[in-house]
């Protein structure tokens, strides 16, 4: 451990979004080991991490793909609309191109995998911090290999359509009409040639388009 206070120099201050405990505790145990790094703040899902970079406005937020309430990647892309000055880095287990394209979209400046070693992370960090991107150089080259043909509305049904809900179900979740659902649903199954919504819900995710 490097003994040099944190008051040496201007600390990166970060918040992360993790919804496994013992993931969450590790990774601000490796970043709190270094000197120029704090963590701030932390969220055990979407919206509890949504809240801790608003409160805290950290230099950096850190933040897993898959959590309760809003994903890594639907926070990524309010703090986006919402202008905030925090650079997201999505640290992941999904290597795929589809995901980082969206992470992309949303406004991520990094795109990285769980298994990378601790002190990648903190340089990574320092490099997000300094305006620059960090991405898993074998993702960066898939990810301009195919594109997502889905619109937004289109990923929102047949996410929910996935998870096993009925077209009423899903039209009350997003307050749409039952016949807009199964027409964004229709699009969504020709779009990625699929036999039914199921089998559509599981290209996309392959690909990472959900």
């Amino acid at each position: 451990m490097n003994p040099t206070p944190k008051t040496a120099r201007r600390t990166i201050r970060v918040v992360i979004g993790e919804d496994q405990g013992m993931v969450l505790g590790a990774l601000a145990a490796l970043l709190e080991i270094e000197n120029d790094i704090s963590v701030v703040g932390r969220g055990r899902n979407g919206k509890e991490a949504l809240q801790a970079v608003l409160d805290q406005k950290p230099d950096v937020f850190i933040t897993d793909i898959e959590m309760p309430h809003m994903s890594g990647l639907e926070v990524a892309a309010e703090l986006k609309r919402r202008r905030s000055s925090a650079r997201v880095i999505i640290l992941t287990t999904f290597a795929r191109a589809g995901y980082l394209r969206r992470a992309l979209d949303a406004g991520a400046s990094g795109y990285l995998l769980k298994d990378m070693r601790a002190e990648q992370l903190a340089e990574a960090v320092r490099r997000v911090h300094q305006g620059l991107r960090v991405i898993d150089p074998e993702l960066a080259t898939e990810a301009w290999s195919e594109a997502d043909p889905l619109t937004d509305r289109e990923r929102q049904v047949l996410r929910l359509a996935g998870d096993g809900k009925q077209s009423g179900e899903i039209a009350a979740d997003l307050n749409l009409s039952e016949g807009t659902v199964r027409n964004y649903l229709s699009e969504a199954i020709s779009k990625l040639g699929a036999a039914n919504r199921i089998e559509a819900a599981r290209i996309a995710r392959t690909k990472g388009w959900l």
